[in-house]
């Protein structure tokens, strides 16, 4: 793997394109075709800084896109409210010395209106996420397809925090043929441990003190992981038990690849997930690990096809 260190000085500010033609153009401009990118739907912070670091670490070129994506947003969810911060996002990509931001329109995207054919996330899109917001990945993949084909990146980073999402746009790469590496990013956390989420910025005092039982259940069932399935499951439940304001929509222990409940018996690697609504703000987080003697938690698991 070559490492690139030299970026572009923080007061180079990125190409910023809108239009399909635009994007083209830009991206002819980028020699050798060793082009990351990072997609994003805006509202950018330091879990977002971080794959675009990783990104520029691994590639001479750095293509961030920012786009509100209504398609993976059901009826009642907060696409009204996501916050929308453009010029601030540019602002945190000049520094990091992005090369071009996209910043598409959805009539950019979908020139045709709402798309007749999308792609189905199949059954890991009905279970978890997908169970409480249906149609959700199938929102998600037909828009990181279009991307890939609009931007041709030899690498799309995506963060462990969305577990999910990340097994969906790997399977979907491999199933489908889309030659492109997916590159996981461990989950960024503040200091107190809260994962980084463009949805923190709802959360009132009150409710960020309560949305901490859901990192500190992460954590407790990793010291369990040795122990076995049960126990895991048993520390993670103890802990959102204690936290009445944590309104637990699921709390799992899963197979990476197949989002299947583990059984006692199971050693090996697995995900910790839990998701939980907090005032008005529903937040996710995981764990991966290792499950069985020496076990515990396990970092992402870096690239895959």
């Amino acid at each position: 793997m070559t490492l690139f260190t030299h970026r572009p000085p923080a007061a180079t500010r990125p190409l910023v394109v809108r239009t399909r033609a635009e994007l083209a153009e830009a991206r002819a401009t980028l020699d050798d075709g060793d082009v990351a990118v990072v997609m994003t739907m805006g509202a950018l912070h330091e879990g977002h800084r971080e794959l675009i670091r990783q990104a520029a670490q691994r590639a001479r070129h750095v293509v961030v896109t920012i786009f509100l994506n209504p398609l993976q947003f059901g009826p009642g969810e907060d696409l009204s409210r996501y916050p929308r911060t453009v010029d601030d996002d540019v602002e945190l990509c000049a520094r990091e010395g992005v090369d071009v931001v996209f910043t598409p329109t959805p009539d950019v995207v979908y020139p045709d209106g709402d798309p007749g054919v999308r792609v189905s996330a199949g059954p890991l899109g009905d279970v978890l996420e997908g169970r409480s917001r249906p149609g959700h990945f199938d929102g998600v993949l037909t828009v990181v397809g279009k991307l890939i084909h609009l931007t041709r990146p030899h690498a799309v980073y995506y963060g462990q925090k969305d577990a999910q999402q990340l097994l969906l746009i790997r399977r979907m790469v491999r199933d489908l043929d889309f030659g492109v590496e997916v590159v996981a990013v461990p989950t960024v956390r503040e200091d107190d441990g809260l994962a980084l989420s463009s949805r923190n910025v709802y959360l009132t005092a009150s409710d960020r003190e309560s949305a901490l039982a859901l990192s500190r259940a992460l954590r407790a069932g990793a010291d369990a992981a040795s122990e076995g399935p049960s126990a895991v499951r048993r520390a993670a439940r103890q802990v959102l038990v204690e936290e009445p304001l944590a309104m637990v929509d699921y709390l799992v222990l899963v197979h990476p690849t197949t989002l299947e409940d583990v059984p006692e018996w199971y050693r090996g690697e697995a995900l910790l997930a839990v998701a939980a609504r907090v005032g008005t703000t529903r937040l996710i987080d995981n764990q991966p690990l290792l499950v069985g003697p020496g076990g515990g938690p396990l970092a992402a698991s870096g690239g895959q096809r």
